[in-house]
């Protein structure tokens, strides 16, 4: 490493922990087979005082993704093998079912069981384990899209494909795990570990800020292939030593993660194998990050520079964000900056997805930002000089048929339709869905608006709706069983030739077009 590297590295080093203040969290960095940083700093468990230290296991959540896609494809020489499996969890399903390479590839259709639970009314720190999935799972009578078609992040995607390898092997998914994945790849001190609550070695992850202060967060979830893998930051150097390894090998694990992808129209695709593909500084990229409530972490590969970046955190500040932080330290570039002199566009407002029955909001951000409300959370989008707004992800263009969202990750381009006027305020009423068998109350309690969902799961709290215009209203999650929760559900509601509010299509990035009929 040379000099001007290390003291790049240093700099940011120095930097994280005020950058992204919390109780404890763990860095390294990987180039050419080559450890340059491997350092941990605070508490994995502050009120116990047990330091976090690069030994301490972590909840890598959502990257534990791309290792149950590799448990599928070491243990199955031909996954589409496994496809009827698929259609039987799925019982009262509607119509064709995904394929399971549309399960690894995030194109299933398939709304998102977390957030599907809190139409059902599920309280935020509620348990909800394998019985409870089950009956989400299989009560699924829809899809959202036509599997292929489009992408949206569906956790249990994932974890079908363990319940599956399990029922087809008669052995456990941490067993299939250990004996395919963890032990090959040298990542010695990983485990299965599915219950939220605790963790073995005593870490906590905290909510909070430093400004308000921090709490260890209570989860109460179980959970699988789709999140559950717990792991050091030196198993996750071992991973990330592997890949450098067995880079030339087309056999290895992560060529066949990293491999590219498809949409069925044979349009690329940018997620994969529980890996999302992105260009990062010029260069193409491989990573993914995970989130629970109290957790925060992730993880990128620079194929051309042989270049890992690893960084857990035991609280919510921006991992994916601190990970570019130290990519660009290691290349001595800097993170792209928006133009502050750029004016904002004639186009911010209120908006409707035609196809996902979304809203899209967008208004002012920093200086040369605009925020988009749309997705499964806010983003910033940078201007142009050309009048368009982007991100590498998103991109709106003003044009002569109107304003256009493109989100080529999504396979979707959509021109949204303006909403006009104030929002309607005769919307309070009782709406159940059929499919689901539950129901959405929206009460006018003083002359302000709330709403809340109900379900087999419980009584969903009430939460102040949010007026977009027109007959669109938002309902907030801002907490929910899983971290980031679904965000804002959008309320389109529907009026019959009366002019009266017959019913309401309730929907968010996860989990959209679902339909509310009035019943009182």
């Amino acid at each position: 490493m040379t000099d001007s590297l290390s003291n790049r590295l240093d700099r940011a080093l120095q930097a994280l922990p005020r950058n992204h203040p919390g109780p404890g969290g763990a860095v390294a960095v990987v180039r050419a087979g080559e450890v340059l940083v491997r350092h941990a700093w605070g508490w994995a468990n502050a009120e116990r005082r047990i330091p976090f230290t690069p030994s301490s296991l972590f909840r890598m959540c959502s990257i534990t993704k791309q290792f149950t896609c590799a448990a599928v494809l070491e243990s199955v020489p031909d996954p589409t093998e496994l496809d009827a499996d698929v259609r039987a969890r799925l019982p009262d399903l509607d119509g064709p079912a995904p394929g399971l390479l549309r399960l690894c590839h995030n194109q299933s259709g398939l709304r998102d069981y977390w957030a599907v639970a809190m139409l059902h009314g599920a309280p935020t720190e509620s348990p909800f384990g394998d019985l409870e999935a089950a009956r989400v799972i299989a009560g699924t009578r829809s899809l959202q899209f036509r599997p292929g078609t489009r992408y949206s992040y569906c956790n249990q995607n994932f974890r079908l494909l363990s319940e599956i390898l399990e029922a087809r092997t008669g052995r456990s998914f941490a067993e299939i795990l250990r004996e395919r994945v963890l032990a090959p790849t040298g990542m010695a001190g990983a485990v299965l570990a599915a219950d939220t609550r605790a963790l073995p070695d005593g870490g906590e992850g905290y909510e909070g800020t430093q400004a308000t202060g921090f709490r260890a967060a209570e989860n109460r979830i179980l959970w699988t292939g789709d999140a559950g893998l717990g792991a050091t930051l030196d198993d996750m150097i071992a991973w990330e030593r592997h890949i450098d390894a067995t880079r030339d090998d087309p056999g290895a694990i992560y060529a066949r993660l990293s491999a590219p992808v498809a949409f069925a129209d044979g349009t690329p695709a940018a997620y994969g194998f529980g890996l999302g593909r992105s260009v990062e500084f010029g260069r193409a990229a491989t990573g993914h990050g995970g989130a629970l409530r109290g957790w925060r972490s992730h993880r990128i590969h620079l194929a051309a520079e042989r270049l890992s970046v690893v960084v857990l955190f035991n609280h919510l500040s921006d991992a994916a964000a601190a990970a570019l932080d130290l990519v660009a330290a290691v290349l001595g570039e800097a993170r792209p900056k928006p133009d502050p002199a750029l004016p904002a566009p004639a186009w911010l407002g209120a908006y409707l997805d035609p196809e996902t029955g979304l809203s899209a909001r967008i208004d002012s951000a920093a200086p040369g930002q605009v925020r988009l409300r749309f997705g499964h959370s806010a983003e910033r989008l940078d201007l142009r000089p050309d009048g368009t707004a982007g991100n590498g992800r998103t991109r709106l263009a003003a044009g002569g048929d109107g304003l256009r969202m493109h989100r080529p990750q999504e396979n979707q381009t959509a021109r949204l339709v303006p909403i006009a006027g104030p929002a309607a305020t005769d919307v309070a009423g009782r709406y159940r869905s059929a499919e689901l068998g539950a129901e959405l109350t929206v009460v006018d309690a003083g002359g302000t608006l709330y709403g809340g969902f109900s379900g087999f799961l419980g009584q969903g709290r009430m939460e102040l709706l949010e007026p977009v215009g027109g007959d669109v209203w938002a309902l907030p999650c801002p907490r929910a069983l899983d971290h980031t929760p679904p965000g804002d559900w959008t309320l389109a509601f529907r009026r019959g030739g009366d002019g009266r509010v017959a019913g309401v299509t309730v929907g968010c990035w996860l989990a959209r077009g679902l339909d509310y009929p009035r019943v009182g």
